[in-house]
């Protein structure tokens, strides 16, 4: 029977266990709750001790294993979406194989930071309607903290740790895709604008520059997402675009004019946490049983690079 795209089959997410709230930053910055809340609508963040981001992509990703009724041995592909792995080689891809017992699978990295879910999501789909997987898991995983100047209240106030997972499945048949085209692309003469540049980086970002662009240029290729997965806004559910910032999610959200839909705003309790901010909000929404089964999801992911992408997605 042939293959006619793909859709998310289960969903997982892992955070760490320490809670850093805004009192506690403020024993080390000069700064305070009112303020981090009114700038970014953060409370608090989760901050990793002794945990590595293919520990934390591991967690997730064995998590929406268990959820989607699959075994290891029906894995022939891993992808993970990461900018914060320390190591070159292996690969963080191939560390969860090797810790979830995936026996041989296609595996690799991708970095397009903060759009990064996305982005391996719309890879994968692709390798599934090509025929060279049947199913894979994606994973965002990052560990900021490691790459945190907490000295510096401009960026120690936002960034967090964590990893969220899907499995993803090939559909057939008659049954219909749950995974719809991707809109993705960069504006690579803005690519400054959010760096973790060096060999020992701290990530710095304009922060003026980022909120500009986000929240002018990005709603318009949000709902080309939509367009090419035949969805109308009205339609969505939810929409779950990456944690940057509270406003940046509302001036988005107002522009995509979508009040029937959830709007995923994980980054209170979670914090930015680049390319795991995604499928993290996403596994979050479901086990909470806050979206329909098979219900349209617009997912969107931007940042460093400056990159972005996005897809509809039913809900699993």
């Amino acid at each position: 029977m042939s293959v006619t795209g793909s859709r998310i089959l289960a969903l997982g997410h892992y955070q760490p266990s320490r809670v850093v709230t805004n009192n506690d930053l403020a024993q080390l910055v000069e700064t305070n709750d009112e303020w981090i809340r009114d700038r970014v609508g953060i409370v608090s963040r989760r901050i990793a001790d002794g945990e590595s981001v293919a520990d934390m992509a591991t967690a997730a990703a064995g998590k929406a294993l268990a959820n989607s009724g699959l075994t290891a041995a029906d894995i022939d592909l891993v992808v993970v979406a990461t900018c914060t792995s320390i190591d070159r080689s292996p690969n963080v891809a191939c560390r969860v194989a090797g810790k979830l017992g995936i026996n041989a699978p296609a595996a690799y990295d991708l970095n397009t930071a903060c759009s990064g879910f996305a982005y391996a999501l719309g890879t994968v789909d692709h390798a599934v309607r090509a025929g060279a997987a049947r199913n894979a898991i994606v994973i965002g995983a990052e560990k900021l903290s490691d790459f945190t100047d907490w000295t510096d209240r401009s960026t120690c106030i936002i960034f967090a740790d964590g990893a969220g997972a899907a499995v993803v499945t090939a559909t057939t048949g008659d049954e219909p895709a749950g995974v719809g085209p991707v809109v993705w692309g960069s504006v690579p003469e803005k690519s400054d604008a959010v760096r973790i540049e060096g060999w020992r980086p701290y990530v710095a970002q304009e922060g003026q520059a980022v909120f500009r662009w986000a929240t002018t240029a990005l709603a318009p290729l949000a709902l080309q997402a939509c367009e090419r997965a035949g969805v109308a806004p009205s339609e969505l559910a939810a929409f779950v675009p990456h944690q940057a910032n509270a406003r940046i999610i509302d001036g988005i959200a107002k522009r995509l004019n979508i009040p029937q839909a959830i709007i995923a705003k994980d980054i209170v309790e979670s914090g930015n946490t680049s390319a795991a901010s995604v499928p993290l909000a996403l596994s979050k929404l479901v086990e909470r049983r806050e979206v329909p089964s098979g219900a349209p999801v617009l997912l969107f992911g931007f940042g460093g690079g400056l990159t972005y992408a996005g897809q509809v997605v039913r809900c699993p």
